[in-house]
């Protein structure tokens, strides 16, 4: 019974905190450092079970960007190309014979020059909620960069696939 508490306890809290954090995204009332992450950390290895529910990585937010990444198991891979529509950039990564690759460093910055995200993938796929306009996205993997200039549009989403041969 002692376990089954624990479990509950830990299963709500989960709830009631993706509900504050809901809230709190969706009428824009948070202030966060632009170098911060938060819903998660980088250490942060959980997926399917989490608090996002389907097998979706963990929500993280860098400054006003949300983003996810990871797909290196089947039912993550799944979830992350399922909500692809949902996000406006989606991103994937591969190596020589399109295999997927992990760890790979991603800067983004607008049209300005400004950095809005700067992290590593967890996975083959990362997904980001930016607001319209050009960015320019910087993969590395290896210490080999490329880079992809993107306009994320008002409404739908776009794609950028980055593949290394080494």
């Amino acid at each position: 019974m002692e376990k089954f508490q624990r479990h509950f306890s830990r299963r709500l809290a989960a709830v009631v905190a993706a509900t504050a954090l809901s809230a709190g995204l969706a009428s824009g009332a948070f202030a966060q450092n632009a170098n911060a992450v938060t819903g998660g950390t980088t250490n942060d290895n959980t997926s399917a079970g989490n608090v996002n529910g389907g097998g979706l990585p963990q929500i993280q937010q860098q400054g006003a960007v949300s983003f996810t990444s990871g797909g290196v198991g089947l039912d993550e891979s799944h979830a992350l190309r399922a909500a692809e529509h949902d996000w406006p950039l989606s991103l994937r990564f591969t190596g020589p014979s399109s295999e997927y690759l992990a760890d790979v460093h991603v800067k983004i910055s607008d049209a300005h020059g400004g950095d809005v995200l700067d992290t590593t993938s967890r996975g083959p796929y990362m997904l980001v909620k930016l607001p319209p306009g050009r960015y320019t996205v910087q993969a590395s993997y290896k210490d080999h960069a490329q880079t992809r200039t993107v306009t994320v549009p008002a409404n739908g989403t776009t794609k950028a696939a980055f593949s290394w041969q080494t």
